[in-house]
């Protein structure tokens, strides 16, 4: 082959997908949040930077949606993954049977990395995979994620890695890791992790239960709640828990899994109602 035709040849291979990454350190945030609105809208999965982690993001009332997000971190639905939302008032609407408990955790706490599994409306039209009838709800305080989730309302997010692997704390450790199965990722600069919230469970116990000791100390919490439940140790006997998925709170399985219907304490996705021990489901 002549070194023309060689040149022709490299010249028309078309160079390699990209993952969209939009800079959003500086600058009008204007048409990153318009773009953000719009690929959740149509049923697509995003990356957006929070308190914690980085987490990967679906339209929390899209089955579809949530289940590519769940297919993107090679997740089952035995780990939903939690919703976050951008104000407090949002919760109402989510949540039933909510206890005083959990109110005034909110109140100490929100925004911020704490997480708080609840009842979910009998009428909520949410499919995140395997709750039995809980919600596990956060803001973040992170003001980006917080106008985006004003724009797109509640949201399903897990922390933006395949399960198993390090949380990411910077885009660029996301797009890595998640690549093209996520259609845009938001970038905020590098986040605090990668310690994930902490999760308290308010299903199964209406003093509450940490399932998941996160940036909030179990210490910290108890001069809010003096009787706030430790989390269950594990019994020496039990097969050693796998590693952590952490940071976008997720549920995770702290008591016996499942003990009671809607018992969410999956930290890690599957827990006392969706959170796994170890690995962090709800991992934002």
């Amino acid at each position: 082959m002549s070194q023309d035709n060689k040149d022709i040849g490299e010249a028309v291979v078309p160079p390699a997908p990209q993952p969209r990454i939009v800079d959003c350190t500086q600058g009008d945030l204007e048409p990153a949040l318009a773009t953000a609105k719009e690929v959740i809208s149509e049923g697509r999965v995003m990356v957006m930077p929070t308190d914690t982690v980085y987490g990967i993001c679906a339209d929390a009332f899209d089955a579809y949606a949530v289940q590519r997000l769940l297919t993107a971190k090679r997740r089952g639905r035995d780990m939903p993954p939690p919703v976050l939302i951008g104000d407090e008032g949002v919760m109402a609407a989510l949540a039933v049977d909510v206890p005083i408990g959990a109110n005034r955790l909110v109140e100490a706490y929100w925004p911020g990395p704490l997480t708080i599994i609840c009842k979910a409306q009998s009428s909520l039209r949410m499919d995140l995979g395997d709750t039995h009838g809980t919600i596990a709800l956060r803001v973040p305080d992170n003001d980006l994620a917080r106008a985006v989730l004003r724009r797109t309302g509640p949201l399903a997010v897990s922390s933006a890695n395949v399960s198993g692997q390090p949380a990411a704390t910077t885009v660029a450790e996301a797009a890595d890791q998640l690549g093209l199965d996520v259609s845009l990722y938001l970038d905020g600069g590098p986040t605090p992790g990668p310690v994930p919230s902490t999760i308290v469970d308010f299903t199964a116990h209406p003093e509450g239960r940490v399932v998941r000791e996160g940036v909030i100390t179990l210490e910290q919490l108890r001069e809010i709640l003096p009787g706030l439940l430790a989390p269950v140790e594990p019994s020496q006997s039990s097969v050693e828990p796998p590693v952590a998925d952490s940071g976008t709170a997720e549920r995770t399985t702290a008591e016996p899994a499942q003990a009671t219907a809607g018992d969410p304490s999956d930290t890690t996705g599957t827990s006392p109602v969706g959170e796994p021990a170890a690995e962090d489901r709800r991992t934002t």
